[in-house]
């Protein structure tokens, strides 16, 4: 990037900064427990990275929902927290994120590998599309955060981290010197372990919708990951690492020395 183009882009997220006041940051700060632990250079990085956020992707309202300042700081946030260590231009290529005040449903025909086409009428906390948007309900995304496993923008944000090598399969591209063998090795045990745990019905400490595919397994270890990487590290320390090797973070280290 030339010299002109970071300092118009240093503008326009000063420009968006200039719409948040010191308390609004502070109460977004408060409200997310699972930003505990950065020191004052990781903190500001990463608040730098929620700013361009909301320079770079429109917040989208529908059905009448409307955030305070400290509510889209809290989003960007969390939205910036996966891509910390590996930079927004993980996110390149869709341009919104769409809020509904709670749970929506979308309408759309659905084709199944039999070739049956249904119209899909379920109930979503959250959605992304491939080079589309990301769909949020707000009351899950203000359930997130408290590090207690769940985190809606962070699930969806790791769909589209999958989706940077296609069609989301549980694999989104890793960094040089990871082995491809080892994910695949180390996430297909784990998954096939809780899918055969929620077949038999038994209750696990991992929430169960992971076992709805690959995908779904890797957008679900990511919220854990992020938000109680102790139960993860417990459960399955293998994906642990290998989450930690593409993310390049340690969240349990530093939730841990914040303890």
């Amino acid at each position: 990037m030339g010299a002109l183009s970071q300092w118009w882009r240093a503008r326009r997220i000063e420009r968006v900064n200039r719409m948040f006041s010191t308390r609004d940051w502070e109460a977004a700060w408060e409200a997310l427990p699972l930003l505990a632990g950065f020191d004052p250079e990781t903190a500001e990085r990463l608040e730098a990275m929620a700013l361009e956020f909301l320079r770079s992707k429109r917040i989208e309202y529908a059905q009448g929902v409307a955030l305070t300042a400290t509510e889209r700081l809290r989003l960007a946030l969390q939205a910036a927290l996966p891509v910390l260590e590996l930079g927004l231009d993980w996110y390149r290529g869709w341009y919104a994120v769409i809020v509904y005040p709670e749970e929506f449903v979308p309408e759309r025909e659905v084709m199944g590998d039999d070739g049956v086409v249904w119209i899909e009428q379920e109930a979503k906390s959250g959605e992304s599309w491939e080079q589309g948007p990301v769909i949020l309900s707000w009351t899950d995304v203000a359930a997130g955060g408290r590090g207690e496993g769940y985190n809606v923008v962070i699930h969806e944000l790791a769909h589209k981290l999958d989706m940077r090598a296609g069609a989301p399969n549980g694999c989104p591209p890793l960094h040089p010197g990871m082995s491809s063998a080892d994910w695949q090795r180390e996430l297909a045990a784990a998954y096939t372990d809780l899918c055969a745990r929620v077949d038999a019905d038994e209750e696990t400490t991992i929430d169960p919708y992971a076992s709805e595919s690959p995908a779904e397994f890797f957008a679900v270890m990511s919220e854990y990951f992020f938000e109680w990487p102790e139960l993860l590290v417990e459960t399955y320390p293998a994906v642990y690492a290998q989450l930690r090797a593409f993310y390049r973070q340690h969240p349990l280290a530093r939730l841990a020395a914040n303890a």
